[in-house]
């Protein structure tokens, strides 16, 4: 089911989190489009469940994250926050929330953000989180919650791994929004594609990346987020080890060999 499908309102009956299969590519489309897909306790909790599951599941091998109606994510559902004053369940929810992140980081399917429109708070957070992103024009993205008194304390982490410091801080500090063009040159998303290909630009980046080795993108997506965090001498040997566990899986053997044998690797994913 394409997001813009979606119907613009959610009965109470309707689940929170939308979950498609297609031929190993999984899209989670968050539902909540009355609310701006604002990240309730409760959907929170299935996105949890669902990256648990995923992640432990070797047919799925892409996760798309969307969201229904006209926004992508507004973050944090602040009327929910708000009725709730207690620092014990702030900080319960906030290391609920990194946790839902780290998820999408640690898992070991690579995950695309399809962001069609506003991407707001812990919405940008979710977007600087994944590994892609692809964005339409009109979204918009920002780290609004200085506006209301609250720095974006939680958001700024996955912000500033995305984005140069400086770029990051005016950001977090104005609030202010910027447009689909201005991320991409941020490097906040991968690329921008006009409204009407937003569809089939996710779904052929998703195939292109489904159609490679299971076993490397595994394992090529745990050593980006490993070595990022090293100096650059153990970031080399920890690439070498990575390298040389991984030359000695099946695939790397059948690729070389249809490489040099001019035909299409069939892969075992072992």
């Amino acid at each position: 089911m394409s997001p813009a499908a979606t119907a613009a309102a959610t009965s109470a009956n309707e689940p929170l989190l939308l979950r498609h299969d297609d031929h190993g590519i999984v899209t989670l489309t968050l539902n909540r489009p009355r609310q701006y897909n604002a990240l309730s306790d409760a959907l929170l909790g299935e996105m949890q469940t669902q990256l648990d599951a995923i992640a432990g599941d070797p047919a799925v091998r892409i996760v798309v994250i969307a969201g229904a109606g006209q926004a992508f994510c507004a973050g944090h559902d602040l009327k929910e926050m708000r009725a709730r004053p207690d620092q014990a369940y702030y900080r319960d929810l906030f290391q609920r929330c990194s946790r839902m992140m780290l998820a999408i980081t640690q898992m070991p399917q690579p995950v695309i953000a399809r962001v069609h429109g506003i991407a707001t708070a812990a919405g940008c957070q979710l977007v600087a989180t994944c590994d892609l992103a692809v964005a339409a024009p009109m979204a918009r993205f920002a780290t609004s919650g200085i506006n209301v008194g609250l720095f974006c304390s939680t958001p700024a982490v996955a912000l500033s791994r995305n984005v140069s410091e400086k770029r990051a801080f005016e950001m977090l500090m104005t609030g202010d929004f910027i447009d689909a063009e201005t991320a991409l040159r941020y490097g906040l998303v991968s690329r921008v594609v006009p409204a009407d290909e937003l569809d089939k630009a996710v779904a052929d980046l998703a195939r292109r990346i489904a159609g490679k080795s299971a076993v490397a993108v595994a394992a090529g997506k745990q050593l980006f987020y490993r070595q990022r965090n090293l100096d650059l001498s153990a970031a080399y040997d920890a690439a070498a080890e990575a390298m040389a566990c991984n030359m000695m899986a099946e695939d790397v053997g059948e690729g070389i060999d249809a490489f040099m044998q001019k035909r299409p690797p069939v892969w075992k994913g072992r």
